[in-house]
C-alpha cells in the first residue's frame, strides 16, 4: 500500500526530474548560442581575405635542426586592416609548421584567437608604433614541443613576420586564449613585451621556397 510519505517522496523525485530536465535544456540551449556566436563571429579576416588580391609577404619558418629562422616568400590574399592582415600572416605561418618536411613541427586547426594592436606609451626613449597584443590559443600552446629552444622559435618567429610586413607593430605581447600566461609550454616567457625586430633573421628569402 503505498502511503502518504511515499506520496510525497515521489513528488519530490519528479520535481527533481523536471528541475534537472529543464537545466539540462537550458544548458544544451547555451552551448548551441555560444557555438553559433563562434561560427558568426569567424574571423572577419578569413572572408575579406578571400576577396582579396595575392599579396607578396615574408614568413619567418624556425629551424629546430639549428635554431634559425629561414625567410620563406609566399603570395597571399590579404583584408584590408591591419589587425586581420596580421592575424592571417600568423596563421599562414602556423599553417607552415605543419607544412610536408617541416623542421617545426607544430600541427593545430587554428593557433590564433585574434590579434589587436594598442599604441606604445610615449616616453623619455619609447619608440613610436604599435603593441601588437596577439591572443594564441589554447591548442596551440597544448601543441607547442616543450622546451626553451623551440618555444623561443615559436615566438621570434611570429615577431619576424609581424616586423617585415606590418612595420608600423614595434612591439607583442602575448596571451593564450584571452588570458596571461607566464609561459608558452613551460619555458619561453610571456609574461613581457617583446620588441618586433630584437629578432635577427636571414635577410634573404627563399622565393616561394618550402620551409
Amino acid at each position: 500500500m503505498i502511503t502518504r510519505g511515499h506520496k510525497i517522496l515521489f513528488a519530490v523525485l519528479l520535481l527533481a526530474c523536471v528541475a534537472m530536465a529543464v537545466a539540462l535544456i537550458r544548458l544544451r540551449e547555451r552551448a548551441q548560442d555560444r557555438l553559433q556566436a563562434q561560427a558568426a563571429e569567424e574571423p572577419a579576416a578569413m572572408t575579406e581575405s578571400a576577396g582579396s588580391p595575392p599579396r607578396i609577404v615574408t614568413l619567418y619558418v624556425p629551424n629546430d635542426l639549428d635554431g634559425s629562422l629561414t625567410a620563406v616568400e609566399r603570395s597571399i590574399p590579404l583584408p584590408a586592416g591591419e589587425n586581420a592582415q596580421a592575424r592571417v600572416l600568423l596563421e599562414s605561418l602556423i599553417e607552415a609548421f605543419a607544412a610536408p618536411g617541416t623542421t617545426h613541427p607544430i600541427s593545430v586547426a587554428s593557433g590564433i584567437n585574434d590579434v589587436y594592436f594598442l599604441p606604445v606609451p610615449q616616453g623619455r626613449g619609447e619608440t613610436k608604433g604599435q603593441i601588437a597584443v596577439v591572443d594564441l590559443s589554447g591548442a596551440l600552446a597544448a601543441a607547442q614541443p616543450s622546451g626553451i629552444e623551440p618555444e623561443t622559435l615559436t615566438l621570434l618567429s611570429m615577431l619576424a613576420t609581424l616586423h617585415a610586413n606590418l612595420p608600423s607593430i614595434t612591439q607583442v605581447h602575448f596571451l593564450v586564449d584571452g588570458q596571461p600566461r607566464e609561459t608558452l609550454a613551460g619555458h619561453a616567457d610571456l609574461t613581457r613585451t617583446y620588441l618586433a625586430a630584437e629578432t635577427n633573421p636571414q635577410p634573404s628569402p627563399v622565393p616561394g621556397g618550402t620551409p
